[in-house]
């Protein structure tokens, strides 16, 4: 099949030829056609030399590449990216585990799919359009995705109405059932069961990238009293309770995160006075909460969304880690996070060292964190390394 036709200036074919999947605007010296959102080009050097193919959309990143061959973008394309996808949670023994039906399907740029989330949830598959091309092929791929999966999914929800580029001209975007409907919202993690909000909830309904770190803290809970910052639906939470913490705080700024939490603490641990919940900014709680907590979580949501905002960010993390360094009883372990994509591993450490250096405390690094198998990082594409995390020792 013959596409329009993206040129690039002379020279900037070279992060294609490292396989790159992104071409900036910048780099286009002349487009052949006028393309709409979302449809399919192929890129030619200056030399009019074949190099990718991809969605177009008019920003900052013009072309999300498909594939560095010349090939027809049709149902079958679909079929074998997601197969590739699939074979690799296989591997993962992240599908077809009894004690874990929750999983990423799909990670974007980390699975040659550049644009395009799926998340798994038990039966359900929830579909996340981050590019106005995944957008106008979200049937197509629906389809495609029950074939791959057959009976392992029965329902496919596309929630994609605050992800899509909004300066796109895009019809549709309502989020809504593609296939099936809501036939029940509990998932299953490693043995632990918890409601999913796909309907209303952030992201895809859950965190599914925390999976190994939350299996990491369950470790370390055994005695401890924990304190789980921005806790959202509780994920900690109940790790920290299974593994044998003596109680387990979770705070959130939202009456609805603290109602998910409060659901799903009971869901696995019915009647468990160990557990209390609090709707309350992190600060303020810091603030007051005295030296009680040997294990304290801190998972914020994203503080900088693009590089203008990074040294406020990077501020943040300062303050709200030395916090927890000033409050934490010897001996005790934090848990941060920043799942902020333009926050560098380095820049995220350094803020935490500043505030270790603040508290005058004597700190130890036990473990680097980052996010799991099922949201893998292209090796072409660094940017997809998005979660850092380090658990920390404080004397």
């Amino acid at each position: 099949m013959s596409y329009k036709k993206v040129y690039l200036k002379p020279g900037k074919e070279e992060s294609l030829k490292r396989f790159h999947p992104w071409v900036f605007s910048g780099a286009i010296a002349r487009i052949e056609g006028e393309p709409y959102e979302g449809e399919v080009v192929d890129v030619y050097t200056s030399g009019k030399e074949f190099i990718a193919c991809g969605h177009y959309q008019v920003g900052s990143i013009t072309v999300r590449v498909l594939s560095f061959k010349q090939e027809t973008i049709d149902r079958d394309f679909w079929i074998r990216r997601l197969r590739v996808a699939k074979d690799l949670r296989v591997s993962l023994q992240l599908i077809g585990n009894p004690q874990n039906n929750t999983y990423r399907l799909v990670h974007g740029e980390g699975d040659n799919l550049p644009g395009l989330i799926i998340d798994v949830y038990d039966r359900t598959a929830v579909m996340q359009a981050h590019s106005a091309g995944m957008h106008l092929n979200r049937k197509d791929i629906a389809d495609a995705l029950s074939e791959v999966m057959g009976e392992t999914i029965r329902n496919i929800y596309y929630k994609s109405e605050t992800t899509l580029p909004f300066k796109a001209d895009l019809l549709e975007r309502e989020n809504g059932f593609i296939k099936g409907s809501d036939d029940g919202n509990i998932a299953m993690e490693n043995g632990l069961k918890f409601h999913v909000d796909w309907l209303k909830g952030q992201k895809t309904g859950f965190f599914v990238d925390q999976r190994d770190n939350r299996s990491l803290l369950e470790r370390y809970a055994k005695g401890r009293n924990v304190l789980n910052m921005f806790c959202y639906t509780g994920g900690f939470s109940f790790y920290a309770m299974r593994g044998g913490a003596v109680s387990v705080h979770s705070v959130d700024s939202s009456a609805k995160a603290i109602d998910l939490t409060n659901e799903n603490v009971s869901l696995n641990f019915p009647g468990d006075t160990r557990h209390k919940a609090y709707v309350e900014d992190a600060f303020k709680y810091l603030d007051r909460m005295g030296d009680q907590y040997d294990l304290i979580i801190l998972d914020p949501p994203a503080f900088a969304k693009h590089r203008d905002a990074l040294r406020n960010a990077l501020r943040g993390y300062t303050k709200l880690n030395a916090k927890a360094f000033e409050k934490i009883r010897p001996g005790g372990i934090l848990f941060t996070f920043s799942c902020s994509q333009v926050v560098s591993k380095e820049n995220f450490r350094n803020a935490v060292f500043t505030a270790a250096a603040q508290s005058r405390r004597s700190v130890r690094i036990l473990h680097q964190l980052t996010q799991p198998g099922d949201h893998p990082v292209n090796i072409y594409h660094p940017e997809g390394e998005y979660l850092k995390g380090l658990v920390l020792y404080v004397e």
